[in-house]
């Protein structure tokens, strides 16, 4: 068996293990993510995060997510702030602007940094998708609710009861209406600024945060007219700073990212 350096690090408390597979390739990361996200058997995460170079010259590094039930993610807003931290601060990079492939595209990561510590960094998430902007009701009389795409999907609810997202984020995940399933938000606007929201993430079930989740939400807020173009999203773990810009239709993500520890696994 060989060894395999990794990095558990979280956004918010969305844990991922992160991997350097320019050192340490992985053949089979659906198998890996399923067995090291164990939170009783394995290492404990929400998935397992690849870091590469890129393929393209238009970006910098890569990375790829899978959950922790070995699906693989389009695009993670917390791991991609996860992924700026670590390659400023491991030395592979001096840059405070990175492009950040992934299978949404390429991401823009800003790193906002303090005596060589990258505190918080913004996410140039891109344009949100609306391809169901009308809102609509999916079953057993929930609140309507609005379909937003950050890169992978996701469908919010407005509620006064966010707890719900154990029991019902579970079976909406696996509604007819997402062939591809989808992220459940549960989202309680406490002003024009402040959203209070749990989120049922697609593959990993409840996590303390989703940036993606976050970013719908505040999307989601807008459009409905609950909330202006500026939003704090405040999820279990944390909170994130969220702006969709006018002047290019871009969604900004703001928030921290934190090491837990670094350790060795036999794969």
């Amino acid at each position: 068996m060989s060894k395999i350096r990794f990095t558990k690090m979280h956004g918010c408390g969305n844990d991922y293990i992160y991997v350097d597979t320019m050192q340490y390739p992985i053949a089979d990361p659906v198998q890996a993510s399923i067995l090291w996200s164990n939170r009783h058997k394995g290492i404990g995460s929400d998935g397992l995060v690849l870091i590469d170079k890129s393929p393209i010259p238009e970006a910098d590094y890569s990375m790829r997510i899978f959950n922790a039930d070995g699906s693989e993610a389009m695009m993670c807003g917390n791991a991609s702030r996860c992924i700026g931290k670590y390659l400023y601060e491991r030395g592979f990079t001096t840059q405070t602007n990175i492009r950040l492939l992934t299978k949404s595209g390429i991401k823009t990561l800003k790193l906002h940094v303090s005596d060589g510590v990258v505190e918080s960094v913004t996410v140039d998430m891109g344009t949100p998708q609306l391809e169901n902007p009308e809102q609509f009701v999916i079953s057993r009389g929930l609140e309507k609710g609005s379909f937003v795409s950050m890169g992978n999907p996701h469908y919010v609810i407005f509620t006064d009861n966010v707890d719900q997202v154990g029991e019902t984020g579970r079976v909406l995940e696996h509604h007819p209406a997402f062939p591809q399933r989808c992220n459940i938000e549960f989202a309680h606007v406490e002003n024009d600024e402040i959203i209070r929201t749990r989120v049922w993430e697609r593959g990993s079930g409840i996590t303390q945060a989703c940036g993606t989740g976050a970013c719908a939400t505040a999307v989601a807020a807008c459009i409905t007219g609950r909330a202006g173009r500026r939003s704090r999203i405040v999820m279990d773990g944390g909170t994130l700073d969220i702006e969709w810009r006018e002047t290019d239709n871009h969604v900004s993500m703001t928030g921290p990212a934190e090491f837990a520890f670094d350790g060795e696994i036999e794969l």
